[in-house]
């Protein structure tokens, strides 16, 4: 008698018995984490205690970590924008305590986040800001805005100016015996100078500093307006201290106070509660906990919304497990389901991006002017919205950069790796039999020459000339004038607006009242916040309906959480899978993505 194979045998566990031993203790360890976290109510006045660190990603991803597993990474930056604008009205909310250390976030989104602050202050509720034992100036920064700035007792603070660092890797490239062919439209995108040049071109420093200039004024004026110090001293503090203990940092103005985390949960909570804190009496919240507790994003009086669809990191054709970036299909679907639900009634597009793959790019704008025809779009840019980003934005009837955001870099690069040299070296030698006269061109074992690199030098503009063309169109600009604010440039916000790259200066709440605006919702009213695209909770994660079996499934999660805590996200993160994509694949590949050497640190 034959055997009878079942369907799935081989291909992962999917039977409802291995389902059961599986599923089965997810669901009873999860049973009691509710069960515990039940049993810890808020107290009726706590202090609301918002962790911030790292590079503040837009949003986190669209996969929820497990319910009985803590949560992946810190905060995003939309969800500590609502947090705060939410507990400036919420009189439960005694105090507000930042616990900052090591934040790597651009300056726009520091400064849009030193304005939430700014807002809960203006409640009347007070925001502390606690410094961790190394503190730089993107920390301190952020604390600045703060009602008192509390210094971790034994701590420092590094306050020793902003940089841009640019590595070059042709000449180690070249010992290798690989080369970089590279096509720039134009001088100013600096994206391939890492591989064909030893050194930074002029335009590099041109836009570099100009960034630079921008970054640093906005620092020392808002620090000595905030300290009540003189611009001058502090940028002497800069150049002469460099490195301050806390007691030094105190004795000069820029701390108000020293002590412990233990210390200062000690203060606060007597403070709120009036009692010593011990296990019954913590009157801490997390900001984690505090979002579950609150009507997320926000609450809404009034049936009416207004979608917010994010295109965050890198932009690319197709979702890879372990990439962070957007793709086509995430924006598509994010804007049909904002399109089809009838209580929507506009939309805005929030992008912090540094562009990406030029003909997704391109694919994406024209998803989103088919959304702009049916419901009003506006357009608020974050830390930067850049090259393929800033194609994204040209869908808006209206952009909204921040004065800090990084924008503009209207242009496209190609890189084709030769690998030619390193072939000789090794011995590795090759037969090509073809059809066709340019079937060998595209190939990493020898250089373009002849019409396939004027073919790919033409490529690459033509690309370039129909960028330009979009954003004459969008911005009602004749294409001269777009080149000449284009070429790869990058600009800041306040610059870029008076370029007519952008129309107006504000952050993600200015771009909602607008939105709300547009779709003639009174402004009296709170419209619902729908955020896009939607963060899957785990059980839908686990059970999605593609070829991965759940165990599979599982382990990607686990694998995926494991990896965001282990490893931190570099700066350079943004470029890195094209960077492996041109290494791996030896293709040649059209960018339209700004340099990632222009973050500041």
């Amino acid at each position: 008698m034959p055997k009878i194979s079942l369907p799935f045998k081989g291909r992962g566990c999917l039977r409802a018995g291995c389902l059961t031993v599986i599923i089965a203790p997810i669901l009873i360890v999860t049973v009691l984490f509710f069960v515990l976290y039940a049993s810890h109510k808020a107290p009726d006045r706590f202090v609301l205690v918002l962790p911030l660190s790292g590079t503040l990603n837009e949003i986190n991803s669209e996969n929820s970590s497990f319910p009985f597993m803590p949560l992946s990474g810190d905060l995003s930056l939309q969800e500590a924008l609502f947090v705060l604008n939410h507990s400036a009205t919420d009189k439960h909310v005694g105090e507000v305590l930042l616990d900052i250390g090591n934040v790597q976030a651009s300056p726009a989104k520091i400064a849009e986040l030193r304005s939430a602050v700014e807002k809960v202050r203006k409640s009347g509720k007070r925001v502390t800001a606690f410094l961790h034992d190394s503190t730089d100036d993107n920390d301190y920064l952020l604390a600045s805005a703060c009602s008192s700035i509390v210094m971790e007792r034994g701590g420092y603070l590094q306050l020793d100016g902003l940089k841009a660092e640019s590595l070059f890797y042709t000449t180690p490239l070249e010992k290798l015996g690989v080369q970089v062919q590279a096509a720039q439209w134009k001088t100013y995108k600096s994206g391939i100078e890492p591989y064909v040049r030893t050194g930074a071109s002029k335009e590099y420093f041109e836009q570099i500093n100009a960034l630079l200039d921008d970054f640093y004024n906005d620092y020392l004026n808002s620090v000595a307006q905030q300290r009540k110090l003189s611009r001058t001293s502090f940028e002497t503090i800069i150049n002469n201290e460099a490195l301050l203990s806390a007691n030094r940092a105190k004795a000069l103005g820029l701390v108000d106070s020293i002590a412990s985390s233990w210390e200062l949960q000690r203060s606060l909570t007597k403070k709120l509660t009036g009692e010593e804190l011990s296990s019954e009496n913590d009157g801490y919240r997390s900001a984690a906990d505090y979002r579950t507790d609150m009507v997320w994003p926000q609450k809404s009086t009034t049936d009416d919304a207004i979608a917010i669809v994010t295109i965050s990191g890198t932009i690319v054709r197709s979702a890879t497990d372990m990439v962070d970036g957007t793709d086509i299909a995430t924006v598509e679907r994010s804007l049909n389901a904002a399109l089809e639900n009838t209580k929507v009634k506009a939309i805005v597009l929030r992008i912090d991006s540094p562009g990406g793959d030029a003909l997704a790019s391109a694919d994406i704008l024209q998803i989103l002017n088919a959304a702009a025809a049916k419901k009003p779009l506006v357009v608020s840019m974050s830390g930067v919205a850049a090259s393929g980003g800033y194609m994204a934005a040209l869908a808006g009837k209206t952009i909204i950069a921040h004065p800090l955001t990084i924008t503009g870099s209207v242009g496209v690069y190609a890189l084709k790796p030769n690998i030619s040299a390193l072939t000789d070296k090794i011995g590795l030698k090759r037969d090509v039999v073809t059809r066709g006269r340019y079937a060998d061109a595209n190939t990493p074992f020898k250089p373009l020459e002849g019409e396939a690199y004027n073919k790919f030098i033409a490529a690459t503009g033509e690309i370039y000339s129909d960028f330009i063309g979009k954003v004459a169109t969008s911005r009602k600009m004749s294409v001269t004038a777009v080149d000449a604010v284009a070429g790869g440039r990058v600009w800041t916000g306040s610059h870029a607006l008076k370029a007519g790259l952008v129309d107006r200066m504000g952050g993600l709440f200015d771009a909602i009242l607008l939105a709300q605006q547009r779709a003639g919702i009174d402004k009296a009213e709170k419209p619902a916040i729908l955020l896009y695209p939607v963060q899957k909770s785990w059980f839908e994660t686990l059970l999605a309906s593609n070829s991965t079996s759940v165990s599979e499934r599982i382990v990607l999660i686990l694998k995926q959480q494991l990896m965001h805590n282990i490893m931190p996200k570099q700066q350079l993160s943004s470029m890195q899978s094209f960077y492996e994509m041109l290494i791996t694949s030896g293709e040649l590949h059209i960018l339209a993505v700004m340099s990632s050497e222009v973050v500041v640190q």
